[in-house]
């Protein structure tokens, strides 16, 4: 239903130090039906916004705070920023007068053994799974306006699966022969100190990393064995790019029935019709980070291999917008009744 009351959601953000939080905050702040009423960032807790992130010195914020000291009975929504293996405990423990958005990775898996064996524990909030709504917005629309629980897709995910999803679904590429071939910047590794994305190693080269070993391949592989009837593996390697923010996504798919990669870009253009966040690129353009920077726009190009039967698919997005924060917006609006494009109809920054 839509949201005609005029009242503010009263929001707080866990994890408001981070990347995703701080992408958070600066969207929240734009959007006409959020208040932002509580920051929580344990390490950080005392200090004003503007202390941690200089560039949101602007937004009209309450100080951080740990944790436990917020009245969470209070808020109307919580997002939820923590990183995976955290976010469960405090989430379990919210009131159920409270929806949340888990930016996290902890709802994502419906199974628990699968989800013990990429993520190394046993899932602490097993009750919550059953109802947590999968957040790839434009794919399980009526779940999300339904849920009180919804748990964001990875940016990995995001990307290749509003690439892929249409395809499967419409039997127009063999669902278990799927090569991604995954590139975004170091945001994507967090805030915390680590070697490999200290400027001096992760600047002026390109690397893969977690190869056959990445925590976002189970989730790509539940979404597209639903979407093929079947259980599907697919080939997932990630790599690391010298740049802060973007992420592009290159899968290679072998043709079904003598279909063609026309056939492909129909397809997605029908199933993406009307879609405020989602376009084909123009004949001519290839997808970019570039042209998505800073925005929610998910851009998709299809191509045809020069080996015959198969095709490219090209997909981009920024991994901070609608590759966490910008999405988990988006389902909020949908959540709460406003326009879906409310707080996230910025246009890309370019150059």
């Amino acid at each position: 239903m839509p949201n005609t009351t005029g009242k503010k959601i009263k929001i707080g953000v866990i994890g408001a130090s981070g990347y995703t939080g701080a992408d958070l905050i600066r969207l929240a702040a734009c959007h006409p039906g959020i208040e932002i009423a509580a920051l929580a960032a344990n390490t950080h807790a005392g200090k004003p916004l503007s202390d941690v992130f200089p560039h949101l010195g602007f937004v009209d914020a309450p100080p951080l705070v740990k944790a436990e000291e917020v009245d969470w009975s209070s808020l109307d929504a919580v997002f939820c920023g923590l990183p995976h293996g955290t976010a469960q405990d405090i989430i379990a423990t919210l009131p159920e007068t409270v929806k949340v958005i888990d930016m996290s990775a902890d709802f994502r898996l419906k199974d628990t053994s699968t989800y013990a064996k990429w993520y190394g524990r046993e899932h602490a909030a097993p009750h919550l799974l059953e109802g947590a709504a999968y957040g790839l917005t434009e794919h399980n629309r009526e779940a999300i306006r339904a849920a009180r629980l919804v748990a964001c897709p990875g940016c990995y995910p995001t990307a290749t699966l509003l690439a892929l999803l249409p395809l499967v679904a419409a039997k127009l590429v063999e669902a278990d022969d799927i090569i991604v071939d995954a590139k975004s910047g170091v945001s994507g590794a967090g805030r915390s100190l680590k070697q490999n994305i200290l400027f001096s190693e992760a600047g002026e080269g390109l690397s893969p990393y977690a190869i056959a070993g990445h925590r976002h391949a189970p989730e790509i592989e539940q979404e597209i064995s639903r979407a093929a009837g079947a259980t599907v593996f697919v080939n997932f390697t990630p790599h690391l790019v010298p740049m802060s923010r973007g992420e592009l996504v290159t899968a290679y798919v072998k043709l079904t029935g003598g279909h063609t990669a026309a056939d492909l870009a129909a397809a997605l253009a029908e199933r993406y019709a009307g879609e405020p966040f989602v376009r084909l690129a123009p004949k001519g353009t290839l997808p970019s980070t570039q042209f998505v920077r800073g925005s929610n726009f998910c851009l998709i190009g299809v191509y045809a291999d020069r080996i015959p039967g198969r095709a490219i698919v090209v997909s981009t997005i920024d991994n901070l917008v609608k590759g966490s924060a910008g999405q988990a917006v988006q389902n909020f609006n949908l959540m709460f009744g406003f326009e879906e494009t409310a707080g996230i109809a910025q246009q890309p920054l370019f150059p």
